[in-house]
């Protein structure tokens, strides 16, 4: 009986402590992360328009 107590706890997982200084950093690396995911968005689509040129607007529908 040991045993299964032994395995049946072996799955379990603690829940991380997180300081205060670990809880700053991580949000602001999510916003460094989050900041560049825009700049990127932003920079494909000015190369779509740049490509697609401007005369996009005129054509047949």
């Amino acid at each position: 009986m040991s045993q299964e107590q032994d395995e049946s706890k072996r799955h379990e997982v603690e829940a991380p402590h997180w300081t205060e200084e670990q809880i700053k950093r991580r949000r602001q690396r999510n916003l460094a992360i989050a900041w560049a995911l825009a700049g990127f968005i932003v920079l494909f689509f000015v190369v779509t328009i740049v490509k697609l040129g401007g005369n996009v607007a005129n054509r047949p529908l």
